[in-house]
């Protein structure tokens, strides 16, 4: 019998394996690489003499397509080593039992208009009511909007939870979002206990969804509600979200044996933090307030791992503590692991997924290849960290993941002594002189703390995984206006951007710290700003030659033809067969090549200008919330798969212009063709024609934003007429200044 148990002690408790045909897949890239090889040496071996018409149209061809194929080489490291990893969480029940770790789960919030209470206290019910012992979970939510509607409606969550939480674990319902849950179709074959406990549970929550919608119409806290908490004592007057005092406070105490639920079951612990925030002093956005949440939760619960999530990223998979202790927690491999990356799925994504937010292949292929190197990226939110990663401890050989299983609980200080301590802790002064935000915590500086963050931790020897399950870990809310998605984009690809230009550029940081494959993963989406440029070229000056006869490619009965054909045939079949073998559909794979160019020409050109400026102290980083809040009018177009424009933005007017600009291009170069008799130009411009061909079909819902559309999302007419205008001058440039083509 001990040897048999000693022999489950040995066995792994994770497993990897590498995807398949992986060789197969090498030896078509290296199809693709020549063919792009050929493509370079034709373009040096072709350019027009000097006082040539296209000349330097030929030129910017060659820099363009130079730049897109060492881009298309850096992003076959994300492919070269695709790895999926699979735990097993009943060998860790069995093996473990009632010793599992405690984990602390953090809640991240900033503003209660952009993100309402009730989506942020649906992502605090969900991760209350994991299928994980409640004394082991620590609940913190971090309000950086310092808001006593935020803390009014955890408030009145921690009551609903009593209620909540047994129902989720008796009947083990799924998602473990309120919201999310009831709106789910009903069986009406159910048991009828089931049936009336949940009627009666809803009932609950739209009460509690009423009061705190009550109060946030009203803009205060009823005077009954606030003398019920002494939290609400730390709200007067003064407090404004960005000058107010530290407040920390210990909603539910995990540790208070009466702190149960209407089954008697314990009660996790649920914490609210408001950092202190004055105008002299910087708060580093949200790695601030995740700095000041693992100084808090170490004062108070301490946990040896964290999760970390956003505010609209509720709990879809009850299992999945359990499943990710089964990395950390593996006698083999488990101590190299400083933190597990789940992937970011979202529950409102529509049938065609208009604005490409499902990211499947990312999601399937390319995060599960750099994390083949040890290097899965850091992405902000749904990730499991080893509390001593984010401490900046650096990875030892001999390091074998001493964590205390029971977790460290202050029992003998009460709330007021430990809500005190861990007001010191979350305020201003206290990272003055310290490493806060250097070696220690989320790195300061970037927009995009979390991927420098992961980098920097990966670069001190430690390893990280991504997980991608069966079945999704967590939900969140995409993007429902192209508005909103386009900021996104830029805030992301600037950020990535000024990571490339500091330090902390892969190629040096990472320099024999991590493999030269996990450096080239980065830095795909480092470069994604600088990635604008050639596609901007390739919209612009294509189209252009094509409108004024000036051929860019080779003749159809040319060799030099096979490659280009080549490339552009086998690299679409490989991107089209990825999609489709990650669940997704042509017509969300040619939605996500329009927003590829819309991204590229407007979000990511943006972003480089921004970071340019920025190192030129023209400007400083900022960082811009997206909201989770949208009229029903705009919710109704997103349903239908229709595009939302609908506001007067510089981005709006450039895909405005680009779309009409290649418009006016196919049909005056085809016009010419016809008209004036010049079939044998055909063959030299076929090429370009395709081109300008598909980026027509690609802008099919511009030119119905621009001319058909009369809904409130439709291209305003400012936009309308500056893109005209826009367009036309270009397409009259050449006739002006002969010499730019």
């Amino acid at each position: 019998m001990g040897k048999e148990d000693g022999e489950e002690d040995r066995v792994p408790l994770f497993e990897t394996k590498e995807a398949r045909f992986r060789g197969a897949y090498k030896v078509f890239a290296s199809t693709v690489f020549v063919g792009i090889c050929l493509i370079w040496v034709y373009r040096l071996t072709h350019i027009p003499s000097a006082g040539e018409q296209g000349r330097w149209a030929w030129i910017g061809m060659f820099m363009a397509e130079l730049w897109f194929g060492l881009y298309w080489i850096l992003t076959q490291s994300s492919r070269f080593k695709v790895v999926y990893n699979y735990p097993f969480k009943q060998r860790l029940s069995y093996r473990y039992k009632d010793k599992l770790p405690g984990v602390d789960i953090f809640v991240c919030t900033a503003d209660p208009k952009m993100e309402p209470p009730t989506l942020v206290i649906n992502t605090v019910l969900s991760v209350m009511s994991y299928n994980y012992p409640p004394e082991k979970l620590s609940i913190y939510l971090s309000d950086d909007g310092g808001s006593e509607l935020t803390f009014y409606a955890l408030f009145e969550a921690s009551s609903f939870s009593k209620h909540w939480i047994p129902f989720c674990k008796k009947f083990n319902v799924e998602p473990r979002s309120p919201v999310a849950f009831f709106a789910q179709q009903i069986d009406v074959n159910q048991d009828i206990t089931y049936a009336q406990e949940q009627l009666a549970i809803k009932k609950l929550y739209k009460e509690m969804e009423n009061r705190i919608e009550k109060a946030v119409e009203m803009g205060k806290i009823p005077k009954e509600t606030r003398d019920q908490h002494k939290g609400f004592l730390e709200w007067n007057s003064k407090v404004t979200k960005q000058n107010h005092q530290s407040i920390v406070q210990i909603v539910i105490d995990g540790r208070d044996k009466n702190a149960v639920d209407i089954c008697g079951g314990q009660l996790p612990t649920l914490v609210y933090m408001a950092r202190e925030k004055r105008p002299q002093w910087p708060h580093n956005f949200k790695a601030g307030a995740m700095n000041a949440l693992i100084r808090v939760s170490s004062e108070i619960s301490n946990a040896p791992f964290i999760l970390n999530l956003d505010c609209d990223m509720y709990v879809n998979n009850a299992d999945i503590v359990r499943e990710t202790l089964c990395f950390f927690m593996d006698e083999k491999k488990g101590h190299e692991i400083a933190f597990v990356q789940y992937p970011q799925n979202y529950d409102n994504i529509t049938k065609n997924d208009i604005y490409a937010c499902s990211i499947s292949v990312f999601n399937n292929i390319e995060h599960a290849g750099i994390g083949g190197y040890g290097a899965a990226m850091f992405c902000g939110t749904g990730c499991f960290h080893r509390r001593e990663s984010l401490g900046g401890k650096m990875y030892a050989k001999d390091y074998r993941g001493e964590w205390d299983i029971e977790a460290k609980r202050n029992a003998n200080k009460t709330i007021n002594e430990l809500e005190d301590a861990s007001k010191i802790l979350a305020s201003c002064s206290y990272e003055k002189n310290t490493q806060w935000g250097k070696k220690m915590g989320l790195i300061y500086g970037c927009p995009v703390e979390d991927i420098v963050t992961g980098l920097a931790i990966q670069c001190r020897g430690w390893k990280s995984l991504y997980y991608n399950p069966n079945k999704k870990a967590f939900l969140g809310v995409a993007p429902t206006t192209l508005d909103v998605l386009l900021v996104q984009h830029k805030r992301w690809s600037e950020g990535m951007f000024q990571i490339f230009f500091s330090k902390y550029c892969p190629f040096i940081y990472g320099h024999g710290k991590i493999k030269l494959g996990a450096q080239m993963g980065y830095c795909i989406y480092l470069l994604w700003a600088p990635i604008s440029f050639p596609t901007l070229y390739y919209v612009i000056v294509p189209p252009l030659c094509l409108l004024h006869g000036i051929s860019l490619f080779p003749q159809v009965k040319s060799i030099w033809f096979l490659p280009f054909a080549y490339v552009f045939v086998v690299r679409n079949a490989c991107s089209i067969a990825e999609a489709l073998r990650c669940g997704d559909t042509f017509k969300i794979w040619w939605n996500l090549q329009r927003m590829w160019v819309i991204r590229r020409t407007t979000s990511y050109f943006f972003g480089f200008i921004d970071t340019i400026s920025r190192k030129l102290g023209l400007s400083e980083t900022t960082f811009a919330i997206t909201t989770k809040v949208v009229t029903e009018d705009v919710l109704k177009r997103y349903e239908q798969n229709v595009i939302e424009f609908g506001s007067s933005t510089i981005m709006f007017t450039i895909i405005a212009t680009l779309a009409l600009l290649n418009l006016f291009s196919l049909i005056g170069g085809m016009k010419k063709i016809v008209l004036e008799l010049e079939f044998k130009a055909l063959d030299q411009l076929i090429l370009q024609i395709i081109l300008v061909l598909l980026l027509v079909m690609i802008n099919i819902p511009v030119y119905q934003a621009l001319f058909i559309r009369n809904d409130k999302g439709c291209i305003p007419f400012s936009v309308m007429f500056k893109s005209i205008v826009l367009a036309s001058l270009a397409c009259l440039m050449p006739i002006i200044c002969p010499s730019l083509l």
